[in-house]
Formats: structure tokens, C-alpha cells, sequence
């Protein structure tokens, strides 16, 4: 029991260290990560805009002009619905450190007192 009378189950706890070369990205580089989506998904939006307007001057092409109008008016909704959405969580399989049983601290050493 600690402190505030809740029973603590230790022998769940595994101490052992756990690996972080497969942990998800921080927060911050989440946000960022998702800022740049959204900016470069906003940027493309106005060479989309000036693009019809030039093809849409050819006559033969205006159906084309009107393709990327179309493909650009949604842009804007797609970038706020992938900026303000988090990536999936991953399955929570935490990858620990086993230790090798060839690791040189695991044999006895010999202590030599003077």
C-alpha cells in the first residue's frame, strides 16, 4: 500500500528499459509535421487557380480548366481536416532491451584484494 491507501501491484511492472527507436514521433513534431502538410496543400492551391485561368483561355482546354478548379476547391477543407487530425496510435507492443546471455558483465569476475 502506498501513501494514499492504493494498493500498488508490482509484479506487473516490468523495469527493464524499453527501446525508443520505434516510439512515435513527439507531440511538437506532430504538429509541425501536420503544419507543413497543411501549408504545402494550401500553396498548391494557387498554381492550381492561376493554372485554369491560363488554360481556360484555350478553348479546346476550358474542360481541363475546369478539372483543376475542380480539384482545387476542395483543397482548402482537405488541408483543415489533415492538419487537425492526429496520426493513428500504433499497437502498444513496447520493445524492451533483453540482455545477451554472451554480454561480458554476466560472468563472475575475480576480485583480488591487497
Amino acid at each position: 500500500m502506498n501513501g494514499g491507501g492504493i494498493v500498488v501491484n508490482s509484479s506487473h511492472r516490468d523495469d527493464s528499459p524499453v527501446l525508443i527507436t520505434e516510439a512515435q514521433p513527439s507531440l511538437d513534431d506532430q504538429q509541425a509535421m501536420r503544419r507543413r502538410r497543411y501549408a504545402i496543400m494550401m500553396a498548391s492551391r494557387i498554381p492550381c487557380l492561376v493554372m485554369a485561368a491560363v488554360v481556360f483561355q484555350v478553348w479546346q482546354l476550358s474542360w481541363l480548366a475546369l478539372i483543376i478548379l475542380a480539384i482545387s476547391i476542395p483543397l482548402p477543407w482537405m488541408a483543415v481536416l489533415i492538419a487537425n487530425d492526429r496520426p493513428a496510435k500504433k499497437t502498444e507492443k513496447v520493445n524492451r532491451f533483453r540482455r545477451s546471455h554472451h554480454a561480458l558483465e554476466s560472468r563472475e569476475h575475480q576480485v583480488i584484494e591487497s
